[in-house]
């Protein structure tokens, strides 16, 4: 059973005060309620997702090597493309130093949200048509596309840091230099 969308908020917002930060938690619920709220603005094509110059250049040419001669520009490449995709799947999770509570808050927080953006776009009668028509699935797919175009990359990259003898960055985290990186 689903609750009316008038309640979600206020069990969202009980959830985040329950944390060990509540204004943390009510601050991210606050900003994402806006982007919930609107998605319909998505649908319509009125509202894009930008997408990064880095993952437009991986599409269109994902295996360019010019001026890739150092492990020190092969790794500002790939810093640039973590920076588009966040960190890879080689990559340690950041410790975020946050409690059980926090994490409980913001779980609510996301469910909540979801809740709401489910809501407000299921009134829209017809929704994959008009997103269709408007051209918001074309550019959603062009999104994932690029995505999926910088990770290749991305992989591309580090298997030429690896073959080069490059310390990550350059190459994946669990990848060790013989006798030293070449920088």
């Amino acid at each position: 059973m689903r609750l009316p969308v008038l309640l979600l908020p206020i069990v969202a917002l009980s959830a985040c005060s329950a944390g060990g930060s509540a204004m943390d938690g009510v601050r991210s619920f606050g900003a994402g309620f806006g982007a919930a709220a609107t998605a319909p603005l998505d649908d319509l094509n009125l509202r894009r997702e930008h997408i990064p110059t880095v993952l437009l250049q991986a599409e269109a040419n994902p295996y360019d090597l010019r001026n890739l001669n150092r492990c020190s520009t092969i790794g500002a490449e790939i810093r640039r493309l973590d920076a588009a995709l966040g960190p890879d799947a080689d990559e340690p999770p950041a410790p975020d130093g946050s409690t059980m509570g926090e994490r409980a808050s913001d779980a609510a927080s996301r469910a909540a949200l979801d809740a709401i953006r489910d809501t407000t776009t299921d009134f829209i009668p017809g929704r994959s048509w008009i997103r269709r028509l408007s051209g918001a699935e074309q550019h959603s797919r062009d999104v994932q596309a690029a995505i999926q175009a910088g990770r290749m990359r991305r992989a591309f990259l580090k298997g030429i840091g690896m073959n080069r003898n490059c310390a990550p960055p350059a190459a994946p985290a669990w990848f060790r230099p013989a006798g030293g990186s070449r920088r």
